[in-house]
């Protein structure tokens, strides 16, 4: 078995930041299903209930482990996500986002030490990563 079509939609850390990251998630789960617009499917949902989406789709709460389309899902998304943070590496070098794509390891935690925040870096998100004011 093999996807037929795979949309991914990425949000930026201002647009996060202004947003919250939950209402980001619902909005890029929404346009990615409408981007794919999958007539006559129903859609799988890892979680979230979209309330304003207009795409038939079923929500099911650890959907990853119970289902090879999410969890095929969450293997693209994650993909997808490391592949940007290796350019990103490109763009910002000295951040170290090729090795930990944006995790919080001691590595990535050093390198905010040594150099502050990027401007991909979410400002909001609350971690000890981030040096205090």
């Amino acid at each position: 078995m093999a996807a037929e079509r795979v949309c991914v939609a990425v949000y930026g850390a201002a647009g996060i930041d202004r947003r919250g990251l939950h209402v980001s998630n619902i909005e890029a789960l929404g346009t990615a299903l409408r981007r794919l617009r999958p007539e006559g499917a129903l859609c799988l949902v890892d979680g979230f209930e979209l309330a304003d989406c207009e795409v038939e789709h079923r929500r099911l709460v650890k959907g990853d482990s119970t289902s090879a389309a999410i969890a095929a899902a969450s293997v693209v998304a994650k993909v997808s996500r490391d592949r940007i943070m290796c350019r990103a590496a490109g763009r910002y070098p000295g951040w170290g986002f090729e090795d930990h794509v944006g995790y919080a390891t001691p590595a990535h935690r050093a390198a905010i030490a040594r150099q502050g925040v990027s401007p991909i870096h979410r400002l909001s998100f609350n971690s000890s990563a981030y040096p205090s004011e």
